[in-house]
């Protein structure tokens, strides 16, 4: 077995069994044992369990910012990409094995323990977060919108999980459906009353 199929395998196996019970709940002989690598080749490629961990959530990271980035610019105006994050968080959340948001859950797990899975979490839900704002800037809308969005995006993981099932996106995305157009109304010019132009009949 060749260097890039051992750590393939190796990744593969890890980032299922710490998604599926949690970093914690998993030893490197059960990894080695859905791999197929042995222990000693485990630990020539990973020196120790943490590296293992840090690995798996740096590949998980550039996986789904590409998946994001792909599944919204197909999409046909600004605030159809927007509006498209929470259809790809449906998609997700529908997903048989769904257990939450794999960073989320890293934090809780490891945040007071690991300062490198601490700095991946908030690498990659800093990328997350300027992508919403790329889209938001590109759909003309208020800076502070995207904060608002994001917070939307992260609970919806979140309640997905406890809940065991996809119906928060589909909640988050008729909440960021109402901020867009909330943003769309204030935005536009006030008639004497304070009412927008168009509310003033």
């Amino acid at each position: 077995m060749d260097h890039t199929t051992a750590e393939t395998r190796l990744l593969d196996a890890a980032d299922t069994l710490f998604y599926e019970r949690g970093i914690q709940a998993v030893g490197m002989d059960a990894i080695r044992a859905a791999s197929g690598v042995s222990l000693k080749r485990t630990y020539q490629l990973f020196p120790s369990k943490e590296h293992l961990v840090e690995a798996v959530l740096r590949r998980r990271d550039l996986a789904i910012r590409a998946e994001l980035e792909a599944y919204t610019s197909a999409r046909t105006t600004p605030t159809e990409r927007i509006l498209a994050v929470f259809d790809y968080l449906y998609e997700w959340f529908g997903q048989p094995d769904y257990r939450g948001c794999a960073f989320i859950n890293s934090f809780a797990e490891l945040g007071g323990a690991s300062e490198n899975v601490v700095e991946i979490v908030r690498t990659h839900k800093r990328a997350f977060a300027e992508h919403i704002a790329a889209l938001v800037a590109a759909a003309g809308q208020p800076p502070a919108r995207a904060g608002q969005l994001l917070i939307l995006a992260n609970g919806a993981m979140v309640t997905a999980a406890i809940a065991g099932s996809p119906k928060p996106a589909r909640e988050a995305r008729a909440a960021a459906q109402r901020l867009l157009d909330g943003a769309s109304r204030t935005d536009r010019p006030a008639g004497r009353n304070g009412a927008a132009v168009d509310d003033v009949h």
